[in-house]
């Protein structure tokens, strides 16, 4: 053979087992995260499409990237490949609108704060503005056609839902719904940012027309709405917990418009007697944030293809207090929400943990009078529970307990929250009245507002001083005969003339020292590290040179003295000034004193029959639970905390903030859920 010949030979056998030698596939081991990442994600949490999405792109031949930047051509392409599934077209372009969106976003021209810019000239800033406004369109219109195709796979394609429970990719398309619903509102109110965006018609969003739709949300007042706000990407540091519920639909709050009563700063010596309607009330506050789930689904839905082109969509708002279940295609589905981010967005924005130390150093002149804060919308189906904080706090207080409630479906489905505000600067005895006034007025008015439902079987809840004021608002009991007799000791003379001269303030006086318990509607009460005979923690030289800062309102010193006063004068009028003060018009914390007047006077007040108690006490120490002469929370002893004929007596390690702790949230729930039992609720 020639020699030519021989190397050819050679060259064609070492070129076959060199391609033989090169493997097309080979296997190894991946961790599970890496596996699951590949199954799982998506455009949402990386800059790249799904991994479902790059498998029906390869049958194109088209890059991703591409393919984003001309998504309508991109799709139209797909949906002439015969081969693929509608449900792979359709979740595919869910994915793909949706990262033409989010692309839009992140560029200048889409950049809100672009067409603000200081430096540019008017032209330039014209040029920005108007490149804004057509990125914006851009944009909503991506959002809106990731909605369509992906409510098309939800509820439209061929393959019934039931067969596709378990796919990752159900989930995938749901989540891209809900962030297209998500961005479409956020979207849609930067560019309305300098507008007051007007929600209760319908909202013209670039091609496509938006009908709102409330006929789920009952009592919803969409003129009085300020803003739909999503939840989705909202983080609260307070919150130890997200209450939330799994299911269909965005989850949103709705921001009502602030209330343009102006809270009275005047003190009101006579609360009942200048009282004002529900809807009127300064003091009393209606819930500014709503719980919302927010569906959107296209008018036309008779097919894939109806879908797809409608440009009429309805945004239905749906209150998930109200409703578990949302019907779409004749099918029930579980409604999504978030409960915690309304209470979250109150505290935050309301400030009331540092408004409490201010209002005790009497820096905060609009709380001097107690408020009344729902955090829902009131539900004549639901029970109320009365939650009133302790001195130098707030309803900060209740974090724990409040989320808690709204965490468990049963609790949430049967509760409301009610939350007082109050100065804790102010004499106890007068927090009692006025606070009793002001649930007082709201009760009676919920009555004429509810005639067939009136409220009843409402629980309330104190801690600290307010356990004290708590527990003096479900009592019948009168202490003029011993405030008469406590001042008698000395100031017999002085009392009877000031008697005498002057029976106006004396009926005043008796509507704070006779008390009538709010039964009905309330008839449980439970009452945590509550000092009811007072505490010596009180007198210790740090509290006391608190106490001689802490003053009183202005507002109410002075309602007070010149009602005191009238047909007053001279020496008598200074005198009298003089042992009401003393005895009388402590501030809160002196009040809380074992040696004050107002605890010789009120320490054994009996609770209504007609009312069940419990009580949770802190044991801060490391005594036994059974050894409750040495127990103490820190501040009250167990022999100031405890009641006799408590239906239960829950003593918990930890210190005076008791409330916080998880055995005291858990023991709270017993309660509540004992309180529905005994009612008949399963």
């Amino acid at each position: 053979m020639p020699l030519s010949k021989v190397f050819i030979s050679l060259g064609l056998s070492f070129g076959i087992v060199a391609m033989a030698g090169c493997q097309v596939i080979s296997v190894k081991q991946q961790n599970t995260a890496k596996t699951l990442s590949n199954q799982r994600d998506s455009i949402l949490n990386r800059s790249t499409l799904s991994e479902a999405s790059l498998n029906v792109l390869a049958m194109t031949g088209k890059e991703a990237v591409s393919c984003i930047g001309q998504a309508e051509h991109c799709i139209t392409a797909l949906q002439h490949i015969p081969e693929l599934l509608d449900e792979q077209i359709l979740s595919t372009g869910s994915e793909i609108y949706l990262a033409q969106a989010i692309q839009l976003k992140k560029s200048s021209d889409c950049n809100a704060n672009q067409p603000h810019l200081y430096k540019q000239t008017e032209a330039e800033q014209r040029h920005a503005i108007q490149a804004f406004q057509q990125c914006t369109e851009q944009q909503l219109e991506a959002l809106t056609q990731s909605l369509r195709y992906s409510y098309a796979y939800l509820f439209a394609s061929k393959r019934p839902l039931s067969q596709r429970l378990f796919d990752n990719r159900q989930v995938q398309v749901r989540d891209f719904y809900n962030q297209a619903v998500t961005n479409l509102i956020d979207t849609y109110n930067q560019r309305n940012e300098k507008k007051t965006i007007n929600y209760e018609h319908t909202l013209s969003i670039g091609k496509n027309h938006y009908q709102i739709d409330i006929e789920q949300y009952p009592h919803l007042d969409m003129t009085q709405v300020e803003q739909l706000l999503s939840t989705y990407n909202l983080g609260f540091s307070g919150l130890k917990s997200i209450s939330r519920r799994d299911g269909f639909g965005a989850e949103f709050v709705i921001q009502m418009r602030k209330s343009q009563q102006v809270p009275t700063t005047s003190y009101l010596m006579n609360p009942l007697q200048q009282r004002q309607s529900l809807i009127s009330h300064p003091n009393r506050h209606d819930a500014r944030f709503l719980a919302a789930t927010l569906v959107v689904e296209p008018t036309q839905k008779d097919s894939v293809e109806s879908i797809l082109a409608s440009q009429t969509l309805k945004f239905r708002l749906i209150d998930p207090n109200h409703y578990h279940d949302i019907q779409i295609a004749d099918k029930n589905f579980p409604l999504a929400a978030n409960f915690s981010a309304p209470y979250g967005l109150w505290l935050a924005n309301n400030n009331l943990g540092a408004a409490a130390y201010w209002t005790l150093l009497d820096r905060e002149q609009n709380l001097v009078m107690p408020h009344l804060f729902m955090l829902e919308p009131y539900n004549p189906n639901k029970k109320v529970i009365i939650m009133i904080h302790g001195l130098a706090s707030s309803p900060e207080a209740w974090i724990a307990m409040t989320n808690d409630i709204m965490g468990d479906t049963i609790l949430r489905d049967n509760f409301q929250v009610w939350q007082i505000f109050y100065s804790t600067n102010m004499p106890i005895m007068e927090s009692r009245y006025q606070i009793h006034a002001l649930l007082k007025q709201t009760f009676d008015d919920l009555k004429r507002q509810y005639p067939k439902q009136p409220p009843q079987h409402a629980v309330l809840l104190g801690h600290s001083m307010g356990g004290v004021i708590s527990r003096m608002l479900v009592s019948d009991a009168d202490f003029s005969t011993d405030v008469l007799h406590y001042l008698q000791k000395n100031h017999v003379r002085k009392y009877e003339a000031y008697k005498n001269e002057n029976q106006n303030f004396g009926k005043l006086a008796q509507a704070r020292l006779q008390l009538h318990a709010l039964t009905p509607p309330i008839d449980r009460a439970i009452f945590i590290s509550s000092p009811f005979r007072g505490t010596d923690f009180a007198d210790r030289w740090f509290t006391l040179a608190a106490r001689k800062i802490i003053k009183l309102p202005k507002s109410f010193l002075t309602a007070t003295f010149e009602t005191i006063t009238h047909g007053l004068t001279g020496e008598l009028t200074n005198d009298y000034l003089t042992q009401m003060t003393k005895d009388f018009l402590q501030n809160g914390p002196s009040d809380l004193s074992r040696k004050s007047a107002f605890m010789k006077i009120t320490a054994e007040t009996p609770i209504s029959a007609k009312v069940k108690y419990h009580v949770i006490i802190g044991n801060d120490t490391t005594f036994d639970n059974h050894d409750t002469a040495q127990i103490t929370d820190g501040i009250v002893p167990y022999s100031s905390a405890h009641l006799d004929g408590a239906q239960s007596e829950k003593i918990i390690q930890g210190g005076h903030s008791i409330q916080y702790s998880p055995e005291a949230v858990l023991e709270l729930r017993r309660i509540l859920r004992l309180h529905l039992q005994e009612l008949g609720k399963p």
